[in-house]
């Protein structure tokens, strides 16, 4: 349990945090979305954490965790493992503090993230980009740390940076011009949770704290649920800033006492988001920023006629990535549907299936041959994009009318990711 004179001393130092960022770490805006209001008969605002001069809120922690540093320790350099946003603020506090560091990041990092890293860093940082996950670049980075006797600079895991983050509350508290009814928090290691949510219990009690989480990387919720820090086996690294396998013990004892519930949101769902918030709101977000704006659909009967902030975490998305957040929101909301098909091997096998079984605003976006395993017909991955999500059904029954064999693969998850993944 959080004492409430730890409680009281984390206010006081994210307090202290925010009188350090002048100059450096900007009031970001808290601006009221009306296409969200409206589409849930509320009053949605967003923390717009995308706009802060690293595209994130990690420069927060990351730079009032090095300017309380020691001379000594600064000279000895710094250390740290991210997943690219919580490496741009300190490669940033680098170059503004004169601080060497050395940055680990995943191979899997998006390159716009590494990229940044270099620039905000200049010639203070070195990158090692290795492992597939944020905990594989944690690990490389713990060992060099202790051989080099450097400072490890803690993605979340930090009273220092847990305080820089929470200075996010903060500013929400000072702009907002009516008590908040919810607030919704993006969690990954819980290093913005654990502030964010520590400022509004002691200043707005009254405020529900929402976390949430990807569904692929559940690893606050399954640490609350089993009511100890609980380190997944393996997660799903789509949302790359908020994909880790175990949050912080400082984070954990927080987020525990704090929270007033968690959300687990499909990656699919985020996708959808990110589309949604480019086309009607021309914002830019990475997954993880997204995380709290997808939750409101989970929240929606709740939050009606409420004042709900939700907080946009970060905008460094790498346009590389654009197929794929299509394709995995299509697939979420059931637009996009891959089958396993026994052609039969006569003339006008396909034209038939183009014909007779596929409706006018239906796509063929996919069509692969595979190996013949007989005379009378040869399996074929077709993948189709559909207007309406209720297409699917009369397509599968016309499929089995006209004598096409097939397997629907988007419910075989280990079919599907051999085959198309």
């Amino acid at each position: 349990m959080v004492s409430e004179t730890i409680k009281l001393s984390l206010l006081e130092e994210i307090q202290d945090a925010k009188k350090k960022f002048k100059g450096v770490v900007f009031p970001t805006p808290l601006s009221l979305s009306r296409n969200l209001s409206h589409d849930f008969e509320a009053n949605i605002f967003l923390k717009r954490e995308d706009l802060q001069v690293v595209r994130s809120y990690k420069i927060r922690g990351a730079y009032n965790k090095m300017s309380a540093l020691t001379s000594s320790e600064k000279k000895q350099g710094i250390v740290c493992a991210s997943a690219g946003n919580h490496a741009q603020g300190v490669a940033y506090s680098c170059h503004l503090l004169q601080i060497f560091g050395k940055i680990f990041m995943p191979k899997t990092t998006p390159k716009q993230k590494i990229k940044q890293v270099q620039l905000f860093g200049k010639e203070y940082v070195e990158i090692v980009l290795t492992g597939d996950t944020f905990d594989d670049s944690f690990a490389a980075a713990s060992e060099v740390c202790t051989a080099e006797n450097k400072i490890f600079i803690h993605p979340f895991d930090d009273i220092k940076v847990i305080a820089g983050q929470g200075t996010v509350g903060l500013e929400i508290l000072e702009d907002a011009k009516m008590p908040i009814d919810y607030v919704f928090i993006p969690i990954g290691g819980g290093g913005l949770a654990s502030g964010l949510s520590t400022v509004f219990k002691k200043l707005s009690p009254n405020t529900k704290i929402i976390g949430v989480e990807p569904e692929g990387a559940p690893a606050m919720k399954t640490s609350i649920d089993n009511g100890k820090n609980t380190r997944l086996e393996t997660i799903d690294k789509f949302v790359d800033g908020a994909a880790v396998k175990q949050v912080g013990n400082h984070n954990f004892k927080i987020c525990k006492e704090n929270l007033d519930d968690i959300i687990l949101v499909p990656e699919g769902k985020v996708c959808s988001t990110i589309l949604q918030m480019y086309n009607e709101e021309a914002i830019i977000v990475e997954p993880a920023g997204a995380l709290t704006i997808s939750a409101l659909d989970f929240y929606k009967e709740k939050i009606k006629g409420k004042n709900v902030v939700c907080i946009v975490s970060g905008s460094n998305n790498d346009i590389e990535r654009t197929a794929e957040i299509k394709e995995r929101s299509l697939l979420y909301e059931g637009l996009k549907h891959y089958f396993l098909i026994q052609f039969p091997q006569r003339p006008g096998a396909l034209k038939e299936f183009v014909n007779d079984i596929l409706g006018t605003d239906d796509d063929i976006t996919y069509f692969q041959f595979k190996q013949k395993n007989n005379r009378e017909s040869g399996p074929v991955i077709v993948g189709l994009e559909l207007k309406n999500k209720a297409d699917v059904a009369p397509i599968k029954d016309k499929m089995q009318e006209k004598g096409f064999e097939f397997q629907y693969l988007n419910d075989k998850e280990d079919l599907f990711a051999q085959l198309i993944g």
